[in-house]
């Protein structure tokens, strides 16, 4: 039996992790935390694939080219989390657990970045908890896929 595989899928300016407003967003790197997912996958049997746009094309095609050999998605979308019809609609086609990841706590934020369109769509959103809250998607998402969620 192959290994899960899961997606994890992160949207404009997440390349800037670790230099990018750290006060919000901290000092992980994106590095960082697709090593720390990549770690946590593999303790549950799980293989990571993973990718970062700051293109809505480039996230909407690799998503469509990689969701049907994955078991599950997590996606930081960043501000295409507020915009993004197609991105939205691209998640929705994959028709996986998706698990939608925020560093900073949204609600605590401007009022645009209050409205997501993905959350509909989400088994589950997790906010505010730094990159802590990658680690805590792919729990979840264990959790998911074993059917004791």
């Amino acid at each position: 039996m192959a290994p899960m595989r899961i997606l994890l899928l992160n949207g404009p300016n997440l390349n800037t992790l670790g230099s990018r407003e750290p006060e919000i967003y901290g000092s992980a790197t994106l590095a960082d935390i697709q090593r720390a997912v990549t770690d946590r996958a593999a303790g549950l049997g799980a293989d990571v694939r993973a990718f970062q746009a700051n293109s809505e094309g480039d996230l909407i095609d690799w998503l469509q080219r990689e969701a049907g050999t994955a078991d599950a998605l997590i996606i930081n979308a960043g501000a295409y989390t507020h915009t993004s019809l197609a991105l939205r609609d691209a998640v929705a086609a994959c028709d996986l657990p998706v698990i939608e990841v925020h560093l900073s706590n949204v609600w605590k934020r401007e009022e645009f970045r209050h409205e997501s369109l993905l959350s509909p769509l989400a088994s589950g959103v997790i906010v505010g908890l730094g990159a802590q809250g990658y680690v805590l998607a792919v729990d979840a998402l264990g959790r998911i896929l074993k059917g004791t969620e």
